[in-house]
């Protein structure tokens, strides 16, 4: 299954990870894999997840506050958001 982001959705990914990088020297890097994994489980699964709206699901990271918001679309995966758990947590509706 083919897998896209929102040009925003890749920018909070962006910017989560050079605030981890920031924090500590490689956390970024782990910060990537883990949002890697979880999509890896969304592709796996894709319809396992919380709904959050008729077409849109959230699947949660294991080792950060952040949850892939995306919706299924035929033969693609659109990621919406990538989303920190403790801050607006409703933001990504607007994408939509």
């Amino acid at each position: 299954m083919k897998i896209e982001f929102l040009s925003i959705a890749e920018l909070e990914l962006k910017d989560a990870f050079n605030y981890y990088n920031e924090q500590t020297e490689g956390l970024g890097f782990e910060f990537l894999l883990e949002v890697q994994k979880t999509i890896d489980r969304i592709i796996q699964f894709p319809e396992a997840w919380a709904k959050l709206s008729k077409r849109t699901r959230r699947c949660r990271c294991k080792r950060f506050p952040y949850g892939i918001i995306y919706q299924i679309r035929e033969d693609l995966i659109l990621i919406i958001a990538v989303m920190h758990l403790h801050r607006k947590p409703n933001s990504w509706k607007k994408r939509i």
